[in-house]
């Protein structure tokens, strides 16, 4: 990951930069996936195709959690990370099954949600990290 101030190298499970101090996802003059320099309007990067104006917005982990607990049948908290696969395979199993396997599937998602909460599974679809 690069920061998007300042174009270096970042740790993924830094918060902030430390060679200019910004806030990880914060500023807009790189791309964080190649750091490659970008516009400051730019929405996609030139170089990668990677979307600049969704990336930073984090999800919530204690949502992403509850998700799978509660409705992890149905594949909500994978939808809400953007696994949108995973999340249509978890509603198709259950909801094709006529609910025979939804106890199955929502053992599944029990586990995954208490990972989401846990800190096992830390990050969306797009790379971002989940806020606590």
């Amino acid at each position: 990951m690069y920061c998007r101030n300042c174009g270096n190298v970042v740790n993924d499970q830094a918060v902030i930069c430390v060679t200019c101090g910004v806030p990880t996802g914060k500023g807009n003059n790189f791309c964080p996936l190649c750091g490659e320099a970008t516009d400051s309007m730019s929405q996609i990067c030139m170089k990668c195709g990677f979307s600049l104006n969704s990336y930073g917005q984090q999800k919530s982990k204690l949502a992403a959690g509850l998700f799978g607990i509660f409705l992890g049948a149905f594949g909500v908290h994978r939808f809400y990370l953007g696994y949108i696969g995973i999340g249509l395979a978890q509603l198709l199993l259950t909801v094709l099954s006529c609910f025979i396997f939804s106890p199955i599937i929502w053992v599944w998602g029990l586990i995954e949600g208490i990972l989401i909460l846990a800190g096992s599974i830390n990050k969306d679809a797009k790379g971002v990290a989940l806020k606590d």
